[in-house]
């Protein structure tokens, strides 16, 4: 009986996998992406494997974080393209904010609402790390007024002036 529960746990696991990698195949490259903004980003920043030219404070911070050197790269490459010259660590401050797995989800959602009210980019990270993870970035997508972008490493919330639009890449 218990090899079967466990058969059937590990199977919808698959299948929501399988399902999540189908909703992402039609944003892939950049295509079906229907905002300028968007596709810039895809291009530009989460096609690109080397640093941009320009500061690499962020990176470091990154990196002595204990975040992967590929996700490092393209939030330090999304600073650079954006123009944030200045940036937070588990904190509201800077115009870009990076959330880690290590601050409580209370605080998360105090951040993000601070960074909205002051126009701030954030990057939450690992937002599929548990399940608990996961229905906090719903929450934030869902409560949020403007575009966020969800690339699997890092779930990116603008508080600019685009429309409430949410992509899944």
């Amino acid at each position: 009986m218990k090899i079967a529960g466990h058969i059937g746990f590990r199977l919808t696991g698959r299948v929501a996998e399988l399902r999540n990698r189908l909703v992402r195949a039609r944003y892939f490259r950049g295509h079906g992406v229907h905002s300028p903004f968007v596709y810039d980003l895809v291009r530009n920043v989460f096609m690109r494997g080397e640093l941009l030219p320009g500061d690499r404070e962020l990176y470091r911070a990154l990196l002595a974080a204990g975040v992967a050197r590929q996700r490092a790269v393209q939030l330090q490459n999304l600073a650079i393209h954006c123009g944030y010259g200045t940036f937070g660590l588990d904190r509201a401050a800077g115009r870009l904010c990076v959330v880690t797995r290590a601050l409580p989800r209370q605080e998360v959602l105090a951040l993000v609402r601070a960074a909205a009210k002051r126009g701030e980019t954030v990057a939450i990270l690992a937002p599929y790390a548990d399940r608990e993870r996961q229905a906090l970035c719903r929450q934030i997508v869902a409560m949020h007024r403007s575009t966020t972008v969800d690339n699997r490493g890092y779930l990116l919330v603008f508080n600019n002036h685009l429309p409430k639009q949410h992509f899944r890449i």
